[in-house]
Order: structure tokens, then C-alpha cells, then sequence
């Protein structure tokens, strides 16, 4: 009984501890980014998507526009991992080969944030709402 505790006691410590890194990591990577640095990352993400066949023919992104965000992307990666976060990159990696992908996910997250509290990014996603029959959803949800 007690080593089933001291088991699972040793398992819950290291899965704390490989979050608490993973958690340093992002929010060392977070903080490290201002907000036109957000705004830029947001950017190269809207790009990328663009470049899905649904999507592209509707996009006027060019080649120059696409290499000067790549071009950006991988400048600001290389001094977040080698300069302002070397340390906290270490250690979350040793914890979880996949802290990278996690931690540049909630980036990512943060980045879209910064254009989805834009007014214009908000009308133009909310302009649905025109055509939704408000009264039949209200009345499906009262019976």
C-alpha cells in the first residue's frame, strides 16, 4: 500500500512539474511578445490559412508578402527560443519533448486574440446574425 502511494505520488509530482515548465515556457513566451509582435504573428497565421485551395482564390497575398512574414516569424522564433526564453525552453523541453508545439499553440491563441478584439474583425464576423431566425430559435428553446 504505501509504495502504490509513493507511486502515485511520484507520478503526480512529475506531471505538476512537467506542467509548471511547459507553463513557464509559454508565459515566458507571452510576455515576451508585444502587442504588434501579436498582431504580425496573426498575420502569418491568416497567410498560411490562405494558402488552403477553399481559400486562396480569394486572397491578394503575394510571394514578397509571404517571405517578408516567414522571414519575420523565423527572426522573432529565433530570439524568443535563443534569447529571451533560452532558459525556460531548456528546461520544458527536458520535461516534455512537445512543449514547443504547446507552448507556441497558446501563442498562436494570443495572436488571434489581438485581431478577434478589433471592432471591424468583430462586425465582419458577426454579420450572420442578420439572417438568423431569432424567433424560431426562441421558440425551439421555450418548449
Amino acid at each position: 500500500m504505501k509504495n502504490k502511494f509513493l507511486t502515485l505520488m511520484f507520478v503526480v509530482f512529475s506531471v505538476s512539474t512537467t506542467y509548471a515548465h511547459s507553463a513557464d515556457f509559454s508565459t515566458c513566451l507571452l510576455d515576451s511578445l508585444n502587442g504588434e509582435e501579436r498582431k504580425l504573428l496573426a498575420k502569418w497565421i491568416y497567410f498560411g490559412m490562405a494558402e488552403h485551395p477553399e481559400i486562396k482564390p480569394y486572397s491578394k497575398i503575394t510571394d514578397s508578402d509571404k517571405l517578408e512574414s516567414d522571414q519575420f516569424v523565423g527572426d522573432l522564433l529565433s530570439r524568443l527560443l535563443l534569447e529571451d526564453c533560452v532558459d525556460e525552453f531548456k528546461i520544458a523541453q527536458k520535461q516534455n519533448p512537445n512543449s514547443l508545439e504547446t507552448a507556441f499553440g497558446s501563442v498562436g491563441e494570443v495572436a488571434m486574440q489581438e485581431l478577434m478584439n478589433d471592432r471591424n474583425v468583430i462586425n465582419g464576423l458577426t454579420g450572420y446574425t442578420r439572417y438568423l431566425d431569432l424567433q424560431a430559435i426562441t421558440n425551439m428553446l421555450a418548449d
